[in-house]
């Protein structure tokens, strides 16, 4: 599980051990990391995932403590909100790196650990599953997303792409992609820090949880080995679509 550090990533990490999963929870912070390993017993590895370096060595030290048959790509982010005229290049390859680029490494390193989890099973339909964390951002643009929205769409046929790679193994390939989740960190981030703007796409309405996004994700993991769930789009009731946030009570109509 990488981003395992805080937001989805952290909540997956308590929902999969909870399931009785035994859980790696990958992230940069290790003070963080340290903390979700004591209190869940997942096995902490400190890792940037735009690091090959790093991300070799993470993948050695999954296969020599017992490998693994799943793999989560949680970590991302978003930084800003400017036009595609007055974007930051810097922004937008720092999204790159983490959404597009540390996937890819994470994925490329895994995938043989992955393969060895299924060679090794006594199970004759055993199967290993890779799961992207995606967005809405996707799937549909939006003004003020460019870089987010390029590196989301990115993510999303990189998946594509892995599953027709991938066919005829048994390893499926799904992702989810939510719409509007309340996190601590991710909105804060987005909006460098502006805690008052980060609260406003939030107003009047009952988004998702990190929690729900960990619960469809374990619920992905758990389905029988012959079922492969490609997309799964989540979004809160009050959100019909990336343009479309009912806010205030919902009631039904006479």
């Amino acid at each position: 599980m990488t981003g395992a550090s805080s937001g989805i990533g952290a909540a997956t990490v308590r929902r999969f051990t909870e399931a009785g999963w035994h859980t790696v929870a990958v992230a940069r912070r290790e003070e963080r990391l340290t903390a979700l390993a004591a209190e869940t017993g997942a096995h902490p590895i400190v890792c940037d995932v735009t690091d090959e370096a790093q991300v070799a060595a993470m993948a050695r030290e999954v296969a020599e403590t017992g490998g693994a048959s799943g793999l989560v790509n949680n970590a991302g982010g978003a930084l800003g909100t400017d036009s595609v005229e007055h974007a930051s290049n810097e922004d937008w390859r720092q999204m790159f790196e983490v959404n597009v680029i540390g996937l890819r490494n994470v994925t490329a390193a895994l995938l043989p650990v992955l393969r060895q989890a299924v060679r090794g099973s006594n199970t004759a339909d055993a199967c290993a599953s890779i799961l992207n964390l995606t967005s809405t951002a996707g799937l549909d643009v939006y003004a003020g997303g460019g870089g987010y929205n390029a590196a989301k769409f990115a993510a999303h046929a990189v998946t594509g792409v892995l599953r027709l790679e991938l066919a005829g193994e048994p390893i499926r390939v799904m992702e989810v992609a939510p719409g509007l989740v309340h996190t601590e960190e991710f909105t804060l981030n987005r909006l460098r820090g502006d805690a008052e703007a980060a609260k406003r796409p939030y107003a009047d309405i009952v988004p998702l949880t990190a929690a729900d996004v960990a619960a469809v994700m374990v619920a992905a993991f758990e389905q029988p080995p012959h079922v492969n769930q490609d997309l799964i789009v989540l979004r809160p009731i009050a959100q019909s679509s990336v343009f479309h946030t009912h806010r205030g009570p919902l009631t039904p109509r006479e």
